[in-house]
Parts: C-alpha cells; sequence; structure tokens
C-alpha cells in the first residue's frame, strides 16, 4: 500500500508508520510526495516516537514507485488527490483528506499539539479501513 501528500514530510510519513506499527502482519506500507521536500518533519517523527513508532522514513518521490504494483494507494490531501499519476497502483484508489500540521504556527506546544491531533485522527480514520480489506 501507498500513501501520498504533498510533500511527504508529514500526513503520509505519519500514516506508513501507523500501518507497519499496528497493521504489519497484514499490511506493509510506504509512502511518497507528488512534490517531496526531502526529510520528514521533526514534529513528525517526534509525535510518532511519543506513540512508542520509530520510524526511519525519508521523503520520497512518486517516480520511485514507477514500476511497483499497489493493492490500496491512498490520497492524503487534495493537491496529491489531483496530481496522483494515473500509473500508480493497479488496485484501490482512495481519497481521505488530513490538514497539513505542516502548516502549524505558534509556540512549540501548540504546533506538537496539532501534530498528535493528525496523528491520532489518521489512526482513527485509516487502520479501521484497512482493517476491513485485504492486501
Amino acid at each position: 500500500m501507498l500513501f501520498i501528500c504533498t510533500g511527504n514530510t508529514c500526513r503520509s510519513q505519519i500514516a506508513e508508520a501507523l500501518v507497519n506499527a499496528h497493521l504489519g502482519e497484514a499490511w506493509q506500507a510506504f509512502s511518497a510526495g507528488s512534490r517531496p521536500e526531502g526529510a520528514v518533519n521533526p514534529f513528525a517523527l517526534r509525535v510518532l516516537a511519543e506513540a512508542g513508532i520509530t520510524h526511519h522514513g525519508r521523503s520520497k518521490s512518486l517516480d520511485e514507485f514507477r514500476q511497483a504494483q499497489f493493492d490500496v494507494v491512498i490520497t492524503l490531501c487534495d493537491s496529491a488527490a489531483t496530481e496522483c499519476p494515473a500509473w500508480l497502483g493497479g488496485g484501490q484508489r482512495v481519497h481521505v483528506p488530513f490538514p497539513d500540521p505542516a502548516m502549524a504556527r505558534g509556540a512549540e506546544a501548540e504546533v506538537a499539539a496539532v501534530y498528535r491531533a493528525v496523528r491520532d485522527d489518521i489512526a482513527r480514520r485509516i487502520l479501521p479501513l484497512l482493517q476491513q480489506w485485504q492486501p
């Protein structure tokens, strides 16, 4: 399965890590960006660590997956849904949008709270969705 967002720094990285940590026996998740920014956001790594998940992801381009076949491709932002190439996948394509936590501004604690909310929302919405399907 492949998660896609624009920069592949926050939402798709969090989704990849959550699925691999909680549903790894049934699913192998990857993530990519339509315009990858080159690094995983430190707040994304922080809130994953707070949930007991060590993630060693890196920001990747969709082009890295040009030859891959996926049972499910999930876009996590409207931009990625629009830019997702037709050649990806071969299986189910689903759009489940989440706000971009990278847009959060304010004190460190406020920004971290936004990332936690997105992490928890991804877990609430994506994990049950995938548990309904068999890879």
